[in-house]
């Protein structure tokens, strides 16, 4: 598969188990649930934009880079907190920990992914990663 491919289906997925882990830490009473919320939204609009409407162009990759390096994130800031090891072994604490990982996981291989077509682009001087 080409890399520009594996790139689109790892922020697409990664995009999608974020959502479900956000949607978990709300129902958790992690994240209040409050009109705030409408931010993450914006969020993975402009993520999703970048993975779809921006795609093979530099801002495009920019934003899969932040977007990857947000969700491999995830696991380092849940798994310091305090409440950490009660979530575990709550109900539902396997798909929250499941969660934590492969959002990791896809997070960390988006960014890896994006960063080296962004430094292919740079080097190879097309504009926005085009002819």
């Amino acid at each position: 598969m080409k890399p520009k491919t594996l790139l689109t289906v790892a922020s697409l997925l990664s995009i999608l188990l974020m959502t479900l882990h956000v949607t978990d830490d709300i129902v958790r009473g992690i994240s209040p649930a409050a009109p705030d919320n409408i931010g993450a939204v914006a969020i993975f609009l402009v993520w999703l934009i970048g993975t779809l409407l921006l795609a093979e162009r530099r801002s495009g990759y920019v934003i899969q880079l932040l977007g990857g390096i947000f969700a491999a994130a995830m696991p380092v800031l849940h798994m310091k907190g305090a409440r950490y090891p009660a979530i575990a072994t709550s109900p539902g604490g396997f798909f929250f920990i499941w969660s934590l990982i492969v959002v990791g996981t896809t997070g960390m291989f988006a960014a890896i992914l994006s960063a080296r077509a962004l430094w292919v682009s740079l080097r190879s001087g097309k504009r926005d990663g085009r002819n």
